[in-house]
């Protein structure tokens, strides 16, 4: 049984790459997914010209929505959205696209087959990744830190290429305390620790080289949370079923 699909786009002064990312992701979806589907445009307090851009792409796309949040912060888009979500799956891709899209029904396919939680993977051997030495060096560091600090089964936490069932995310984003980059790797720690099923799906990956996103702070970030979980301890959920 095919379950219906909400993908969240969180944005943050992203008027250039919208249209762009709109327009192919609504021209995959309409080829590519049988099952009911809509696009949610979450914006965390652009100040450029993105809440104008997103309207007009919603007037375009009548299965695309656009939600707009007062304070900045990816983790709180994704909090919102998906806690207002009434579809069966939630999940979300960065604007840049940089996963390769043929990759997203393997993450509901993942779902349909009794996986709570689906993540796409840069750091698997199957997968095809086009970045610098630099960075590909930080991730790979952080996610050996995630592994020997927890024990974890998923090798890449911070691909923005997620899915969970509606059932998962309820029980488990109000347990996250971040609200910004940090926000995946706590979701994936939490779902781990209270054994969750995760899904890692080998990708297909290109850097997008006008990231806006700022290495040093966002590496400092996520330490500090990965200290807070170590020291505080995860919180537990109730498993559903």
């Amino acid at each position: 049984m095919t379950q219906a699909v909400d993908i969240t786009i969180p944005v943050y002064n992203e008027e250039q790459d919208l249209p762009v990312c709109i327009s192919r992701l609504t021209a995959f979806l309409y080829a590519n997914l049988e099952r009911p589907w809509r696009v949610t445009i979450a914006d965390n307090a652009s100040s450029d010209g993105t809440r104008e851009v997103a309207e007009l792409l919603c007037e375009e796309h009548p299965a695309v929505s656009y939600l707009y949040l007062p304070q900045k912060g990816r983790g709180r888009a994704l909090r919102t959205a998906w806690l207002a979500s009434d579809a069966s799956i939630v999940s979300y891709m960065d604007v840049d696209l940089s996963t390769d899209l043929t990759h997203f029904p393997e993450l509901l396919d993942a779902l349909d087959s009794g996986f709570d939680v689906a993540v796409g993977s840069r750091l698997s051997r199957e997968s095809r990744v086009t970045r610098g030495i630099k960075r590909e060096f930080i991730s790979r560091c952080y996610n050996l830190l995630i592994k020997g600090m927890f024990f974890t089964p998923f090798p890449d936490a911070q691909c923005g290429f997620k899915a969970l069932t509606r059932q998962a995310a309820h029980a488990i984003v109000p347990l996250v305390e971040n609200n910004n980059w940090f926000f995946d790797t706590e979701l994936l720690i939490i779902a781990a620790r209270n054994r969750y099923r995760i899904k890692s799906v080998p990708v297909k990956w290109e850097d997008d080289p006008g990231s806006t996103v700022r290495i040093v702070g966002t590496a400092a970030e996520d330490v500090k949370g990965l200290c807070r979980l170590r020291f505080r301890g995860v919180p537990d959920t109730c498993r559903p079923g």
